[in-house]
């Protein structure tokens, strides 16, 4: 099979099982959904939508985040992962949205990267969900889906997110990068994929392989 073939069935499959497919994130606007995305760094959204409420209820625009202390906005995050480092880049992001973007979440990849706590996941992310970008976020799930798929030999995730981008329409883009994380975090899961249940081994060059016995 070519990736080419690889690629074609696999969309095919989503677009007919999976027609919608979106961010499991709580938000309400640009703002709290790059609050929501930084918090989420190797944290569940599950935890991340049961702290962003009081968070948002407290500090509700990037102009009651930047003039809060460490203090203050630490006990809202305590419960995530890495709570002190996300607290400073929440803080330090709301100040530098203010002063560099008037406090809108810019659209540009660039520029999303120039604020503290955004790495190219996220600013791809914001990109994709508000701007409906033609651009695919590579996260720890799609990095695993995307190699046991054969969708992507990659070393780093840019490398498969520019495998993913090269074969995937545009307009598809956006789509995609929920349909391989919930696919990863749901079925294709990190130590008991549930091959049983999916619907892509007709095209997943792991199971392929290990039905022949090559792995």
């Amino acid at each position: 099979m070519t990736r080419k073939e690889r690629f074609a069935g696999i969309v095919d499959w989503f677009e007919r099982n999976v027609p919608i497919a979106e961010t499991e994130l709580h938000y309400g606007n640009p703002y709290q959904l790059l609050v929501a995305v930084i918090l989420s760094a190797q944290c569940t959204d599950r935890r991340v939508n049961v702290v962003t409420p009081p968070l948002f209820e407290r500090f509700p625009a990037p102009q009651d985040l930047a003039s809060a202390s460490f203090d203050e906005v630490f006990p809202y995050v305590k419960s995530v992962s890495y709570p002190n480092s996300k607290t400073g880049h929440l803080i330090a992001m709301a100040q530098k949205l203010l002063a560099d973007f008037g406090g809108e979440v810019p659209s540009d990849i660039d520029a999303l990267m120039t604020l503290p706590g955004v790495g190219r996941k996220t600013a791809n992310v914001i990109a994709s969900v508000v701007y409906d970008k033609p651009v695919i976020a590579v996260d720890t799930h799609v990095f695993r889906v995307s190699h046991r798929l054969g969708l992507s030999n990659g070393k780093t995730p840019l490398e498969v997110e520019r495998d993913l981008e090269r074969h995937i329409p545009e307009h598809l883009r956006a789509r995609s990068h929920h349909w391989l994380i919930l696919h990863g975090r749901y079925t294709c899961t990190a130590r008991a994929p549930k091959c049983a249940a999916c619907g892509l081994t007709d095209w997943c060059r792991q199971f392929a392989e290990e039905a022949a016995g090559t792995r």
